[in-house]
C-alpha cells in the first residue's frame, strides 16, 4: 500500500525546529528561577491536554453520532477513501449537531479523533466535503495532532511578556504551515480543485450556492490582504488567510509532485476496492481541474436529504 508523507509544506519543518529552539533559548535565558518551574509547567500542561483529550474523546462517543458503514454509509464512504489515500492510521469519525462550518482533529495515542459538525453537510457537495475530511486526514498523518499539544504546552511555559509574546508568534507560524500541508492532503483525497477551492470559501460563505455567489465571496477573500492591520493579525493567527491558503493549492494542483502522488494513492484505491454502485469515478491521474467550483455542480443541486438519506431522520430524532 502506498503511503508518502512527501506533500507536507517545505518550511514546515523548518518553522517547526526553530520554535522549539527558541523556546529552549527562553528557558536557558530565564533559567535561574524558572527552569525547574518550566519543567514542571510542561508537564502538568501535557498530563493535563492527555486527560482532557481523553474526555473530550469519551464525550463524543457518548453523545456525537458516529460515522459508520451502518449509520452514515454515504459519508463513511468519503472517510474510508481518504483513509486509504492519506494512510493517517486510526481514526475515529463523528459528527456533531452544532451551527458552525467547522471539523477539527485531536489525539496523541491511537486512535486520533476527526469531528465534522452538521451545517458542513447541508453547504457542501460530496467532494468538497472529502477535502475538509482528507484536510483533517492529513493533519493526522503528519502527526500535526500530537506534536500540537506537546509544542502547544512548550510555547506556554512561564516567561517575561516580550518573551512570551515571541513564543506565541512563533507557535502559530508553525500552525499556519501546517495548514498549507494538510490543505495539500485534502487536495490528495478529494481529487479535484474546484471543490477544493469551493470548500475553502464555503468554510466562511456557506451560502454560496451559484457562479455568481462564489465571485462575490471571492472577491471578499481576495481583498483581505490588502490591508495592513490583516496582514500583522495573521501573525497571531493559527490559519493563514484563505487567498492564501488558495493560491498556495492551485500553484500545488500543477507540480509534478502532486501528480505522482495523485497517481500512487489512486492505486491505494484500485487495491482495496469492492465493486459498488456508490463508488466515486476516478479522474484521470494528470487531470488538474480549472478552478471554477460552483459550475462543478449538477444543474440542480440536490438537497441534503438526498445527499445524506440518514440526515432527516436523524435531525427529527435530536429534536
Amino acid at each position: 500500500m502506498f503511503k508518502s508523507r512527501i506533500y507536507r509544506h517545505d518550511n514546515e519543518g523548518i518553522i517547526l525546529f526553530l520554535t522549539i529552539l527558541l523556546i529552549a533559548a527562553v528557558i536557558i535565558i530565564t533559567s535561574t528561577v524558572t527552569f525547574c518551574l518550566s519543567g514542571v509547567f510542561i508537564i502538568a500542561i501535557f498530563i493535563l491536554s492527555a486527560m482532557m483529550i481523553r474526555s473530550h474523546h469519551q464525550s463524543l462517543m457518548r453523545h456525537a453520532l458516529a460515522v459508520n458503514d451502518i449509520r452514515t454509509p454515504e459519508l463513511s464512504h468519503l472517510v474510508e477513501e481518504s483513509a486509504v489515500k492519506l494512510q493517517p492510521g486510526e481514526v475515529d469519525v463523528f459528527l456533531v449537531n452544532q451551527n458552525q462550518m467547522n471539523a477539527y482533529t485531536f489525539g496523541v495515542g491511537d486512535p486520533k479523533v476527526l469531528v465534522l459538525y452538521r451545517p458542513l453537510l447541508h453547504a457542501m457537495s460530496p467532494k468538497e466535503l472529502q477535502f475538509v475530511i482528507g484536510h483533517e486526514m492529513g493533519h493526522v498523518a503528519l502527526g500535526h495532532t500530537w506534536v500540537n499539544t506537546i509544542v502547544g504546552g512548550l510555547a506556554g511555559i512561564p516567561a517575561p511578556f516580550g518573551a512570551a509574546v515571541l513564543l506565541y508568534a512563533a507557535f502559530r507560524w508553525w500552525n499556519r504551515m501546517c495548514e498549507y500541508s494538510a490543505d495539500r492532503a485534502g487536495l490528495l483525497a478529494c481529487e479535484s480543485l474546484p471543490a477544493a477551492i469551493a470548500a475553502l470559501v464555503k468554510l466562511v460563505a456557506p451560502e454560496v450556492r451559484s457562479q455568481r455567489d462564489f465571485e462575490k465571496a471571492l472577491a471578499a477573500i481576495d481583498a483581505e490582504d490588502d490591508l495592513v492591520s490583516n496582514r500583522f493579525l495573521e501573525i497571531f493567527q493559527s490559519h493563514p488567510m484563505l487567498i492564501r491558503r488558495i493560491n498556495k493549492l492551485k500553484d500545488y494542483a500543477h507540480t509534478n509532485e502532486y501528480r505522482h502522488l495523485q497517481a500512487n494513492m489512486n492505486k491505494n484505491l484500485q487495491v482495496v476496492r469492492k465493486p459498488s454502485s456508490k463508488s466515486v469515478e476516478i479522474p484521470s491521474e494528470n487531470a488538474v481541474e480549472p478552478a471554477n467550483p460552483p459550475q462543478e455542480q449538477a444543474s440542480r443541486p440536490q438537497k441534503p436529504e438526498e445527499r445524506w438519506p440518514w440526515l432527516k431522520p436523524i435531525e427529527r430524532q435530536d429534536k
